[in-house]
């Protein structure tokens, strides 16, 4: 069966951190693009940050620049997204999506 699991979401406080991690099943990333989007209540799913195959193209959406980090280990077919200082407005569905496949999504949510 090909999917793509999302995993480390969870319940913050205002300035925490998570780590999200993208991992494959029944198919690898290989050269493709890959990418984490999320998608808050009442709002439409939005681009957080993307990834070419080797790391030599990324880029983020522009509320998440300098807080989020993407990167993968194509060795261990993984994509992560690290999240620091996070904010209440990054409260979400985080999803992973790559050659036409999207992930069930994490939820974040950020609160004291």
């Amino acid at each position: 069966q090909v999917q793509l699991v999302e995993s480390g979401g969870g319940l913050v406080q205002p300035g925490g951190s998570l780590r999200l991690t993208c991992t494959p099943s029944g198919f690898t990333f290989g050269t493709n693009v890959v990418s984490w989007h999320r998608q808050a209540p009442d709002k439409e799913r939005e681009l957080v940050a993307d990834i070419t195959w080797n790391g030599g193209h990324i880029s983020y959406a522009e509320s998440v620049k300098d807080r989020f980090t993407i990167s993968r280990d194509n060795a261990k077919n993984t994509v992560h997204l690290q999240m620091n200082s996070l904010k209440p407005e990054d409260t979400a569905i985080y999803y992973c999506y790559t050659r036409g496949h999207w992930g069930q999504g994490t939820q974040v949510t950020v609160s004291s």
